[in-house]
């Protein structure tokens, strides 16, 4: 098997930090940028770092993963990584993954733990996040469904999530930024899915209470200040939305 890796990007509308996320990976065998019709300078920034370019039909997409699997096989190599445009790739990352593939195993993915920043701050507190996001793209399928990992023929592994020196690096949103992100998400996620069950007075009351409660106490978000109390009001807010959401969707009022 050949010892190429591709990097695979999904794009819409990505200019805000694309150039960081492309010049990261530059030492790559190759650079596959999928752009669902962009209206902004994402094409233009492509074509200045040699990306190959694809292009997958926004329609009424929502999200990146309609268009995952149709990126990865577009790739040349047998071996894949997948970076959000808002995502940046450590040359260790890059260094550990080459030296990975040269005896690879029974292995045909990796976990790869990323670190979340919110209003600039690192958050341990969400830390590891794992992301399946390195494989073979022989016999990988990537479900069309929002918050979906790629569904791989073999068997997958972890990178230690003790070394961060490893993680990638998520890079921070705005707050309006996020806004756009969590209602896209959370109308494809309950557009796509049919088997929630009916929601109560209390899961709106105390699902995404317990949310922010994990996020901010159990989980140690309390220890990064205002930083640490967004991401939590962040999430709650998620789930209170997705909630609301399916109500209305159970309900009839869609």
């Amino acid at each position: 098997m050949e010892q190429n890796i591709s990097v695979v990007i999904n794009t819409y509308n990505a200019e805000k930090y694309l150039e960081r996320v492309l010049k990261a990976v530059q030492n790559f065998d190759e650079i596959v940028v999928c752009d669902m019709e962009s209206t902004d300078s994402t094409v233009t920034i492509a074509e200045k770092y040699g990306a190959h370019i694809v292009t997958f039909p926004k329609g009424n997409c929502k999200s990146a993963e309609p268009a995952r699997t149709f990126a990865i096989q577009s790739a040349k190599s047998d071996w894949v990584l997948v970076v959000d445009a808002d995502e940046i790739i450590p040359t260790t990352l890059h260094d550990y993954l080459y030296e990975f593939i040269k005896n690879p195993g029974d292995v045909r993915g990796l976990y790869i733990p990323r670190k979340n920043y919110t209003l600039g701050t690192f958050l341990p507190s969400s830390y590891p996040d794992y992301q399946l996001r390195f494989f073979i793209k022989e016999g990988t399928i990537w479900p069309p469904h929002v918050h979906t990992f790629p569904k791989i023929q073999g068997k997958v592994d972890y990178i230690a999530k003790k070394k961060l020196e490893l993680a990638m690096i998520h890079l921070d949103d705005s707050t309006k930024a996020s806004i756009i992100r969590l209602n896209n998400y959370t109308e494809n996620e309950v557009e796509k899915r049919n088997d929630y069950k009916k929601v109560t007075l209390l899961q709106l009351m105390f699902v995404p209470w317990f949310r922010f409660f994990k996020s901010y106490i159990l989980k140690g978000g309390f220890r990064y200040g205002i930083a640490g109390y967004v991401q939590a009001k962040r999430s709650s807010y998620y789930k209170f939305t997705m909630l609301c959401k399916i109500y209305e969707k159970q309900k009839g009022l869609q």
